[in-house]
């Protein structure tokens, strides 16, 4: 079963920190060395002799990936992909201990939103020469807040390869119990059917929410108040604004309709408690849609999807997903841009996205546009709506995951109760500032 995205938006802050100070550790340019990879005129031939590809990710072992590549050994004959497998957990933290060392592999699958604090260190290969010269990666079939994950300095590093959008799931049967007929579209209705959900003498919550992914989960409320984290050039704090500040007040608030047991719990193991009927509304990615029909087939029928309520700002979200990213440590380019070009074919993509058994979705337009995606996987047609409202919060500025951590943590003490939520952004900031400015 693949990794779910959610839980590593949990560990994102923290692996992403601890990535940066491992690159900056290793003393290595900005700037790369060796000629630039990539230039050359028409499609990048096959290599001449027999070229090993390594290719480090959290998807080695399942079937479909093992017979894509045996596919792509039939098209390549002179190329073999090694599989370095790691858990999805660890990922950014041993990928940035290998890139220290000098050690890194060819092609890395990484968290999309890290793909620009990689290449500002130089660890990252500049794609434009090889898309340039692609028939099959078009970079304007990408959604817009993919392709931003993937930009550095106007320029994409990355392939984004699959995504998801963050929604509302809610309990039908517990709806219809509260006499509530339809989920929540403003703020205003949100709130009022968390309140008529919550019965804490009962066990019953109307919202689930999680101090450790605090930050991750306040960004569409956020965005949908007209808010937004940094200035476009990332020299500028925006999340001590008005707009910020009563997102942040109106989120916080939510806490009093959530199970104060699982306040350090994470969107994935909080889903137990969804599924037992304890919380009637949860946020999170399409991710869990496939989760509870393989998990918790008893409940199918009794629990819906839906947008999330929309705020002064209309329709926005969270958006997030993996890429395909070059090492610029690697000796192999052509060969290992031969892989990721394979794996970004549109039938590729989505054989591993909504053709599997999960609900990730493809971050191409033509896919989520297609009629084929919503015959495959009904469930997902909201989701997919929502992909034009995403928003990638990352601001592609290498420095914000560091932000995030502390964002992550202040809010978290809010939530608990230990502050105020305007006290949260304020603490946030005064450290921020000083991120930015080194």
């Amino acid at each position: 079963m693949r990794f779910k995205l959610s839980r590593k938006v949990a560990a994102a802050a923290v692996a992403v920190a601890v990535a940066s100070m491992s690159l900056a550790a290793c003393g290595g340019s900005d700037k790369p060395s060796g000629p630039p990879k990539g230039e050359g005129q028409g499609p990048v031939a096959e290599p001449t002799s027999p070229t090993t590809v390594t290719f480090f990710s959290w998807l080695g072992n399942e079937p479909e990936m093992k017979k894509m590549a045996a596919e792509f050994h039939q098209q390549h004959p002179m190329i073999t992909i090694k599989f370095e497998n790691v858990p999805a957990e660890q990922a950014a933290q041993v990928l940035s201990t290998r890139i220290a060392g000098n050690n890194a592999p060819d092609v890395s699958y990484v968290n999309a939103s890290d793909t620009a604090d990689y290449a500002s260190r130089g660890a990252a290969v500049d794609l434009s020469d090889y898309i340039s010269r692609s028939d099959v990666v078009k970079p304007d079939d990408y959604v817009d807040a993919f392709k931003t994950f993937v930009t550095y300095e106007d320029k994409m590093y990355g392939l984004p390869v699959d995504g998801e959008t963050t929604g509302l799931f809610y309990r039908t049967d517990r709806f219809a119990e509260a006499g509530i007929d339809s989920p929540p579209k403003t703020w205003d209705e949100f709130e009022a059917d968390a309140a008529a959900l919550t019965d804490p003498a009962q066990n019953k919550y109307g919202f689930e929410m999680f101090a450790s992914e605090s930050a991750y989960y306040w960004y569409p409320w956020l965005y949908q108040a007209g808010g937004d984290l940094l200035s476009a050039d990332g020299k500028d704090i925006l999340f001590t604004s008005d707009e910020a500040k009563k997102a942040a007040e109106f989120y916080v608030g939510l806490a009093k309709y959530s199970p104060p047991d699982y306040f350090n719990s994470n969107s994935y193991d909080g889903r137990t408690a969804f599924a037992e009927g304890d919380v009637a509304m949860y946020v999170a990615g399409a991710w869990l849609a496939g989760t509870l029909s393989d998990e918790f087939p008893g409940i199918d029928g009794k629990w819906a999807t839906a947008p999330l309520p929309e705020g002064d700002a209309g329709c926005k979200t969270t958006i997030a997903g993996d890429a395909l990213m070059m090492s610029e440590q690697t000796k192999v380019p052509d060969a290992a841009w031969l892989w990721m070009e394979f794996l970004s074919t549109p039938e590729n993509i989505a054989r591993s996205t909504y053709k599997t058994e999960g609900t990730l979705l493809p971050p191409l337009n033509s896919l989520l546009q297609g009629e084929e995606i919503v015959k495959e996987k009904p469930v997902l047609k909201g989701f997919i709506d929502l992909m034009q409202c995403g928003v990638a919060s990352t601001v592609s500025n290498p420095k914000f995951p560091r932000i995030e951590t502390i964002l992550n943590d202040e809010l978290g003490k809010a939530i608990y109760g230990d502050q105020s939520a305007d006290e949260a952004l304020e603490n946030t900031a005064n450290q921020a500032q000083a991120i930015l400015a080194r």
